[in-house]
């Protein structure tokens, strides 16, 4: 057998879905196994698609960073674009370029103490909505949150009346994508079947909210200093500004994608901290410590330490972007395997922060495995809640540093206690959401 020919042990499929099956029934059950059991480098074929699942941090490295040029988005970006359009998480080249370019003065260190404020205001105004002893799904009261200081920080819109139409619409729109990224043939997206209507009246809904916000601030005109003005007043040398299309998937972009993630980062720590009673009443200890009952800021940052270590393991244990791809645009090499053009490979966070090569007890929920500088000793790309390279995640800073200010400010209240009847199960559809909620019942400190 010749180095040209050559591809790693894999599974072996069937001879027309090759590994779709296995891969629909538990993706990630599928792609744990395949991991322990064929090793860093995993050949597999999605109907026409063929596949390396890699899990190697240096070959991992390879394809993000160092090799990044050889490389785009994958697939199943590209499998359902009414929802995103080309916006950063999808488009390429210099379009994306152009456009994370414009976008980025928005997530400047200079902007965070103001968006600190509505972490913290916007949470203040969720805490006098609760009553203790009161039952609470927390996914749903965290992307609640969550959708209204996106919308707030990013666009200065107030979407709270729309947080139940966004939730529905965003769920259509996951299972989906699910649903065709699971197909050896998806059907085009332009035949009417129930799915596709479906998705189209969840992307229509969708765009009511985001045209409308786009729309109000052309007619106003007012530069107020957030993501919106800036792509609004952006213009090329010939003098050409944005189009509105050009802007909805930008701001759908963001809209989404920054709020759910954030949400599920929450969803999973409250839900890591209700099963571990040692880690949630170290956070309480912080807390009263740090902040002594007054409102947090930016500046407390620095000191939230274990609170910041239980987001970190939120990401690690349940990261809220638990695989992702890159298709090769040219023939190169990954890991000593030829690698032609047009194959993908694909990368799960799900499987390397569960590695016990690299992490002691990794099925536990365990902040304190933080503690002693954890995250630098760590091979590069063991850890990469966020992606790595050119495409690292734009709003990383402005996450992390909402996760922190948000768990200090309800953990000062109250704490989580789950429904011991209510399975928390991970599930994995665009993002990694818990099956069916968390379940919980609100105890006041």
């Amino acid at each position: 057998m010749t180095v040209a020919t050559r591809r790693p042990p894999g599974p072996k499929g069937t001879w027309f879905g090759g590994n779709l099956s296995e891969f629909r029934r538990a993706r990630l059950d599928f792609f744990t196994r395949c991991a322990r059991e064929y090793g860093d480098f995993v050949s597999l074929r999605f109907g026409p698609h063929r596949i390396i699942l890699v899990n190697d941090p240096a070959a991992i490295d390879y394809v993000l960073v160092g090799g990044a040029r050889s490389f785009r988005k994958h697939f199943a970006l590209r499998l359902n674009p009414l929802l995103l359009g080309n916006g950063l998480l999808t488009s390429e080249g210099d379009f994306w370029l152009r456009q994370r370019r414009l976008a980025q003065p928005a997530f400047r260190a200079s902007r965070m103490p103001a968006y600190a404020e509505s972490f913290v205001g916007f949470t203040q105004r969720m805490l006098q909505r609760w009553q203790p002893g009161q039952s609470v799904d927390v996914l749903t009261e965290m992307e609640r949150l969550t959708l209204d200081i996106a919308a707030k920080t990013l666009f200065d819109a107030d979407v709270e009346s729309e947080a139940r139409a966004v939730g529905e619409a965003l769920r259509v729109a996951q299972d989906a994508f699910v649903a065709r990224f699971g197909s050896a043939l998806p059907l085009p997206l332009s035949w009417p079947t129930p799915r596709n209507l479906a998705l189209r009246r969840a992307v229509h809904r969708l765009d009511d909210i985001v045209y409308g916000i786009i729309h109000q601030r052309r007619r106003g005109g007012e530069d107020k200093g957030d993501l919106l003005s800036m792509l609004l007043a952006a213009q090329e040398e010939d003098g050409e500004r944005m189009t509105d299309r050009q802007l909805r998937d930008e701001c759908m972009t963001l809209f989404l994608a920054g709020h759910e993630t954030t949400a599920l980062t929450l969803s999973w720590a409250w839900y890591g901290l209700s099963r571990n009673a040692e880690a949630e009443a170290e956070l309480a200890a912080e807390v009263q410590s740090v902040l002594g009952g007054r409102i947090p800021t930016l500046a407390d940052l620095p000191r939230l330490k274990f609170t910041e270590m239980t987001v970190l393991e939120a990401l690690r244990l349940y990261p809220p972007a638990y695989t992702f791809g890159r298709e090769a645009i040219e023939d190169c090499e990954v890991g000593g395997y030829p690698v032609p053009k047009g194959m993908t490979i694909l990368m799960s966070q799900w499987v390397m922060h569960r590695d016990p090569r690299f992490f002691a007890e990794p099925l536990e929920f365990r902040p304190n495995r933080w503690a002693d500088g954890l995250l630098h000793k760590l091979p590069k790309l063991v850890y990469f809640p966020f992606g790595a390279g050119p495409r690292l995640c734009i709003g990383e800073k402005f996450a992390m540093a909402e996760a922190i200010l948000v768990l200090a400010t309800i953990a000062q209240k109250y704490r989580f206690t789950v429904v011991p009847e209510h399975p928390v199960v991970p599930a994995a559809t665009f993002t990694l959401r818990p099956r069916n909620g968390v379940k919980a019942v609100l105890t006041e400190r």
